[in-house]
C-alpha cells in the first residue's frame, strides 16, 4: 500500500503514514444488539431474589433451601445453568469450592463458593485470553460477623450479582474471540476470599487474563442529599502498584513518566472510550486510584496477582444503605433494601460492562514486547513490538498524547509491520502507546513503550 501524508493541525507538523487501514466504525453490529437485549426487568428480578434470601452472609446457613448464602449459590447455579442451556451448552458452569482456614473475621474454617460461568472463546489463537467479570454474592449488616440478622445487600452486591448474571444470559448466545468469565464470588466482606482464591490459581496455573472488571455498588445514583446523577459510573483504576520490589519493566515505565500508563489504566482507557461511543449520554468518570479509602474490592486480588484490573462503582454513595442493619432512626430508613435501588441505573452500568467486555473479546491482543528505542538522538520516536498471532490481524495503529492529558490525543494506523517511526514527533514531549487492530476495526488497549535494551 502506497504510504500518505496525513496533516496533523494541532500538531502543526506533517506525520507520515502507512495507510487509513480499518475504518474507525462508529459501532459494532455485534454489540449494538448486545446492548439491546440487556432487560431491566431481569436485572430487578435477580436483585428481589438475592434479597429474599434474608442474608447471604459468608457465615449464614448453608443447609436451608430459602435462607442463607447456600441457598442463594445454589439459585445463582441454577440460573446459570439455564442460559448454559440457552447458549446451547456452549456456557460451561462450575463451582470453585474452597475452605478458608480460620482469621480474624471467620473464627471458624468456611466453605467458601464462586459461582463461574466460562464461555471460551471462537478464535484457536485467542481462547487462551481471558476477561473475568465479577460481582460479590455476599452481604453484611453493621456488625461483620452477624451471620443471622437480616443483609439484603441489594446494592451492595446483589447489584453486581445481577449485572452478571445478565451479562452471562445475553453474551452467552454470541460468539466472541477470546474467552469471557462471568463470576458470582463470596466472602468478600469477610476479606476478599473467593477472589483472591481464583486470582492467586489463575496466577499459578499461569492464565492469561487480559483484563478483570468487578461491579461492586452499581446499583443507585443517588446521593445521601437526594441529588440523582444517572449519566456517570465511576472506575477505579490503579496506577504504580506499592510492590515492595519493583520489577525491571515497572521501573523502567516509572522513569519514563509512565506512571499513568498502567495496564489497569489502559485498560479504564479502553472501557471508558468504548462505553461513551456506544452509550450516549453517559460518563464513565475514571478515578487514578486502586479504590475508595476504608474499602476494598474483589479487583484487588487480581492487581495483586500482576493482572489489569478496575473497579465499577456507582457515582454517589449513601452509607445509609451500605453496611447497615435493617431500621428506622428518627424516621429515617436503614439498611440495603430493594426500594433503593434504581434498576434502569443498575442496567445501564451493566450496558456499559458489555460494551466493553464485548469490544475486549473481539479484539485481536495487546502487542507485547513494545519498546521505545532510545539509542540515538532524536527528534523523531521509533517503536517496535512483537507480532500477534491473530489469523485477521491488520495491523498497528501508535497512539501519543501531551505528557500531561489523560486521553490518547492523536493515533496513525501503521500497517502489518513490528517497527515504525513517527516522523518529527518527539518522544521527549508525549506519552506513547501501540495497540493491535483487526480486519473489522476492533482494537485492543494500547500498551505503553519502555526504552529498548538494544
Amino acid at each position: 500500500m502506497r504510504g500518505r501524508l496525513v496533516l496533523c493541525l494541532s500538531l502543526g507538523m506533517i506525520i507520515p503514514a502507512v495507510g487509513a487501514g480499518p475504518e474507525k466504525s462508529k459501532t459494532n453490529p455485534q454489540l449494538v444488539e448486545v446492548l439491546k437485549e440487556i432487560s431491566r426487568q431481569k436485572i430487578e428480578a435477580s436483585i428481589g431474589k438475592l434479597v429474599d434470601f434474608g442474608t447471604r452472609h459468608t457465615l449464614s446457613v448453608t443447609t436451608s433451601e430459602t435462607r442463607g448464602i447456600g441457598a442463594a449459590r445454589r439459585w445463582l447455579q441454577e440460573e446459570l445453568e439455564r442460559y448454559a442451556k440457552d447458549s446451547g451448552g456452549r456456557l460451561q458452569v462450575s463451582l470453585d469450592q474452597f475452605t478458608q482456614p480460620a482469621g480474624e473475621r471467620n473464627p471458624q474454617p468456611v466453605q467458601v463458593v464462586n459461582v463461574v460461568a466460562t464461555l471460551p472463546g471462537d478464535q484457536l489463537e485467542s481462547r487462551d485470553r481471558i476477561y473475568v467479570v465479577s460481582g460479590h454474592y455476599d452481604s453484611r449488616v453493621s456488625d461483620v460477623m452477624n451471620a443471622t440478622a437480616d443483609a439484603p445487600g441489594a446494592d451492595d452486591d446483589a447489584s453486581g450479582v445481577a449485572a452478571v448474571l445478565e451479562l452471562a444470559r445475553v453474551m452467552s448466545k454470541k460468539k466472541w474471540d477470546a474467552t469471557l468469565v462471568f463470576m458470582a464470588v463470596a466472602g468478600e466482606e469477610q476479606g476478599l476470599f473467593g477472589s483472591t482464591h481464583w486470582a492467586k490459581r489463575a496466577r499459578e496455573k499461569n492464565w492469561d487474563v487480559a483484563g478483570m472488571i468487578t461491579n461492586d455498588i452499581i446499583g443507585s445514583a443517588r446521593s445521601e442529599v437526594g441529588h440523582a446523577d444517572k449519566g456517570h459510573v465511576r472506575l477505579f483504576a490503579e496506577g504504580v502498584p506499592p510492590l515492595k520490589e519493583m520489577p525491571a519493566r515497572w521501573l523502567a515505565q516509572i522513569q519514563t513518566g509512565g506512571e499513568n500508563d498502567s495496564p489497569a489504566r489502559e485498560l479504564a482507557r479502553f472501557i471508558k472510550t468504548t462505553a461513551e461511543r456506544y452509550l450516549g449520554g453517559m460518563t464513565v468518570e475514571l478515578i487514578y486510584r486502586k479504590d475508595r479509602y476504608l474499602r476494598g474490592g474483589d479487583h484487588s486480588p487480581f492487581l495483586a496477582a500482576g493482572y489489569p484490573a478496575v473497579r465499577m462503582t456507582e457515582p454517589n454513595e449513601d452509607f445509609r444503605h451500605q453496611h447497615q442493619d435493617v431500621r428506622k432512626v428518627q424516621g429515617v430508613q436503614y439498611g440495603d433494601l430493594p426500594e433503593f435501588v434504581d434498576f434502569e441505573y443498575t442496567a445501564q452500568v451493566t450496558r456499559v460492562n458489555a460494551a466493553s467486555l464485548g469490544a475486549l473479546a473481539l479484539a485481536p491482543a495487546r502487542p507485547a514486547g513494545v519498546e521505545m528505542e532510545t539509542q540515538e538522538l532524536t527528534n523523531d520516536t521509533t517503536l517496535h513490538w512483537q507480532p500477534n498471532r491473530e489469523p485477521d490481524l491488520a495491523g498497528y495503529e501508535i497512539f501519543w498524547r501531551e505528557t500531561t492529558a489523560p486521553f490518547w490525543q492523536h493515533s496513525v494506523f501503521v500497517g502489518n509491520v513490528t517497527r515504525y517511526t513517527v516522523a518529527k514527533v518527539s518522544k521527549d514531549n508525549y506519552v506513547f502507546g501501540v495497540a493491535a487492530v483487526d480486519q473489522e476495526g476492533n482494537r485492543s488497549p494500547a500498551v505503553y513503550p519502555v526504552p529498548s535494551a538494544k
